[in-house]
């Protein structure tokens, strides 16, 4: 039984300064797909919940917010099931970084791209959640459209 998702205003979304528009979403899809799939597989692997998910992902964009200062600071949840999220998608991140730049010979993958695909994937989650505590809705929507079990998206861009 699935319950409807929680309306969300945009006006309600968080990070309004960051505008992510479909042409970023077409532009940066490689880095979209690869950070939406990673991040159900470690919501499989921690058996999380969809705010355990939000969570991690507002710790994240946090510390890519501090890294556009020129700061390194990591902002770290408390709650071990986000925690173990958040080091799960940075490892992803910088292996997905990592292989871009085997592929095309340079560093091609910003902290800008990174940040708004965690803004995205944060906006995503508040519009697919269903409000329970242990609710897993957004969870079961990165499954539907990011299969946990698929291949590897490739890193073109």
């Amino acid at each position: 039984m699935h319950e409807k998702p929680i309306p969300v205003t945009e006006a309600e979304f968080p990070h309004k300064d960051i505008n992510v528009t479909e042409e970023f979403l077409r532009e940066h899809e490689p880095v979209v797909m690869w950070v939406s799939t990673s991040l159900a597989r470690a919501m499989e692997k921690a058996r999380a919940v969809d705010r355990d998910a939000l969570e991690a992902l507002e710790a994240l964009i946090q510390t890519y917010r501090t890294l556009e200062s020129g700061l390194i600071y990591e902002t770290r949840p408390p709650n071990p099931y986000a925690a173990a999220i958040q080091d799960d998608l940075k490892r992803a991140i910088d292996e997905f970084s990592k292989k871009l730049a085997e592929e095309s010979g340079m560093h091609t993958l910003r902290d800008t791209d990174i940040l708004g695909t965690l803004v995205f994937l944060e906006r995503l989650g508040l519009h697919h959640r269903n409000g329970r505590p242990r609710g897993r809705a957004f969870y079961d929507f990165l499954r539907a459209y990011f299969p946990v079990a698929a291949p590897e998206p490739a890193v073109e861009l």
